[in-house]
């Protein structure tokens, strides 16, 4: 499963209506290797399915992934955070044995 804050929903739901995404988009979110660390975390809003996706819903918001990137994404919890010191979507991720200062790579 992957899960969704109340934040990042909260942002999910302003991105949606500013960028005027229908009901149909969805997030896709994957692993990528680079980074400080050896893996990065990506992710887009699309409403374009692929034969591959993972499909999660929480806190209704609707996350695929493929399965690849399930196998170090599992039990991750997106999040965001705003403010002056707010480094936007972030991945809560247990699988994670080492993560870079700014949190956008990560190893197991």
């Amino acid at each position: 499963m992957i899960f969704v804050a109340d934040s990042a929903k909260k942002r999910v739901a302003q991105i949606k209506e500013k960028e005027g995404y229908g009901d149909d988009y969805f997030i896709r979110v994957w692993v990528s290797s680079g980074g400080c660390s050896g893996l990065t975390y990506e992710m887009e809003f699309t409403n374009e399915p692929k034969p591959e996706d993972q499909p999660f819903e929480d806190n209704g918001i609707k996350v695929v992934t493929d399965l690849k990137s399930f196998l170090y994404l599992c039990n991750t919890t997106l999040e965001f955070s705003g403010g002056l010191d707010g480094k936007g979507f972030q991945f809560n991720n247990p699988n994670a044995s080492r993560t870079c200062a700014c949190g956008e790579s990560f190893s197991v």
